[in-house]
């Protein structure tokens, strides 16, 4: 059996949990090495980039020497029609079918991140450029997802579809963060490229008896749909439809954080 792709960081994780540990002098602590720094070891940050995307993300950062940190954080998105949903329609332009999805469409979504930091800088204890790599768990739902197809008598009809996407990647993120006088801090995610696996599935019920010239019509609507690289299961009854989506997933992060060091 094939090694799952988003083991791969957790291992990275480890190897880099057991080198700070090599690297750590067995007689000093934690609280020896912040007074020698004079840095608060604790790092609380909000993402300022995500905002606008009408996403909410705080960081929870733990210094543990002068080139080991870990940190955890949690992006959490209410349900809400999709950001910039503006732009998105005029790209899309005339197609009155892809118009008609996104107008109407809904999503939330929550992402959860642990990741491992090695500062490359002297100075150290949360300063400076850093590598980071890192685990994410996200899911992304959906209450809201209408597709129309042709009822047979010159009309159409609509079906809501529902459902959930779940994704496990691993990646590596380059950033840098930098003190703002003696409290403040700011955090660059330069690049942080991800990749690994989701799947999910959608099901909508019909709120009348498809005949089976409407069921074509809405699987043909369905099995449009153009997911690069995903497998499509596309299944249609008298009574309504599922996709099913599985396939490789991934993406990158990159913004800015303000934090407070406490």
């Amino acid at each position: 059996m094939k090694p799952k792709l988003y083991l791969l960081p957790a291992l990275i994780l480890f190897s880099c949990m057991r080198l700070a540990a090599q690297d750590q002098p067995a007689d000093t602590d934690t609280k020896e090495q912040a007074d020698k720094s004079g840095m608060p070891m604790n790092i609380l940050k909000v993402n300022l980039t995500s905002l606008p995307l009408k996403q909410y993300a705080l960081q929870y950062e733990r210094v543990l020497n002068r080139k080991f940190s870990v940190a955890l954080g949690v992006r959490v998105m209410p349900e809400s029609t999709l950001p910039f949903k503006k732009a998105i329609l005029d790209a899309v332009g005339d197609d009155p079918d892809t118009r008609d999805v996104l107008e109407t469409f809904r999503m939330s979504n929550l992402a959860i991140t642990p990741e491992f930091r090695f500062y490359l800088s002297k100075r150290g204890y949360g300063r400076g450029f850093y590598l980071a790599p890192f685990y994410r768990y996200a899911n992304y739902k959906t209450s809201q997802l209408e597709f129309d197809y042709d009822d047979g008598g010159g009309g159409t009809e609509t079906i809501n579809m529902k459902g959930k996407l779940t994704s496990n990647t691993g990646g590596l993120l380059l950033g840098a963060q930098w003190p703002l006088g003696k409290r403040l801090v700011l955090d660059w995610w330069i690049l942080g490229p991800h990749y690994g696996a989701g799947n999910g599935l959608f099901t909508g019920v019909s709120t009348q008896t498809m005949t089976p010239a409407e069921q074509d019509d809405l699987r043909t609507q369905l099995e449009d749909i153009d997911i690069p690289l995903t497998n499509k299961t596309v299944v249609v009854t008298a009574n309504g439809a599922s996709l099913e989506l599985d396939g490789p997933w991934g993406g990158i992060r990159a913004g800015f954080s303000l934090g407070i060091r406490f």
